[in-house]
């Protein structure tokens, strides 16, 4: 009865975690709309040339569509892949807006967790009744591009005083904490880098990312107001953690 029960759970979770990860592309196109209308005010740019944040922003609802109703999710979990990858890069060598390299570490990894998120996915994870066997390699790519973003938080806890001060303003103990979470991100990175014992890591990951994401992204005053990332931004950095989270927790029950 216990293992009927602790499946029950992990099927519940593993479907909770698809439901984010799915529906992660209304959010991201909802957070860009609105953080290009705050810079209108400004008269600052997109990130992406306005024709092509179009049809940027329509492939991602278009994907978000389909794998929200199930239809073809592996496919279009891997064109959402594609589509993040296309709009980082395009947003990237565009240089339209130059931000610090300390937010060019923190937006384009979670973009890369994101993509690893969608790879999982398309592999045939976390589906209730999977009628075709999962793609393994295709599920060590996307843990290996999660492991990336992990490796890039270990590294702003050490070189990033920006993300010292948000983790030192809201953890007991201080230092002694921050460099034991540094610690934690590089074995749980290692662990999906080299694909051992990843469903404990991502349960790991799972318990601490929704404390990162209340207590450290949600801090909007630090973010917007001290270090001036712009408020629709941040928001959209906390939906893609949020979108990491969803990843976290597929992996966590059904990796």
């Amino acid at each position: 009865m216990a293992a009927d029960s602790r499946k029950k759970i992990f099927r519940l979770l593993c479907r909770f975690g698809a439901i984010i990860l799915t529906r992660f592309g209304f959010w991201n196109c909802f957070c860009m709309l609105m953080l290009f209308a705050e810079r209108t005010e400004v008269k600052r740019r997109p990130d992406i040339q306005v024709p092509y944040l179009y049809v940027d922003m329509a492939v991602a609802v278009l994907c978000a569509s389909f794998m929200s109703f199930g239809v073809k999710r592996r496919w279009f979990a891997m064109g959402a892949a594609l589509q993040v990858a296309v709009s980082s890069y395009a947003s990237y060598i565009g240089g339209q807006v130059h931000y610090g390299d300390w937010l060019k570490v923190r937006m384009y990894s979670r973009a890369i967790a994101i993509i690893g998120g969608f790879l999982v996915l398309a592999s045939g994870a976390g589906e209730v009744y999977r009628q075709k066997p999962r793609t393994r390699s295709l599920q060590s790519t996307g843990q290996v591009f999660i492991g990336i973003y992990l490796i890039c938080l270990a590294y702003s806890l050490q070189h990033s005083q920006e993300d010292r001060l948000a983790y030192l303003n809201h953890i007991p103990g201080g230092e002694i904490t921050l460099q034991l979470l540094f610690v934690l991100y590089g074995v749980v990175a290692l662990s999906f880098l080299s694909g051992y014992y990843v469903r404990v890591a991502a349960q790991i990951l799972s318990t601490l990312l929704p404390l990162i994401i209340l207590f450290i992204d949600g801090n909007i005053g630090y973010w917007h107001n001290t270090r001036r990332v712009e408020f629709w931004n941040q928001l959209k950095l906390m939906g893609q953690n949020v979108g990491i989270f969803g990843a976290v927790l597929i992996l966590a029950t059904d990796g």
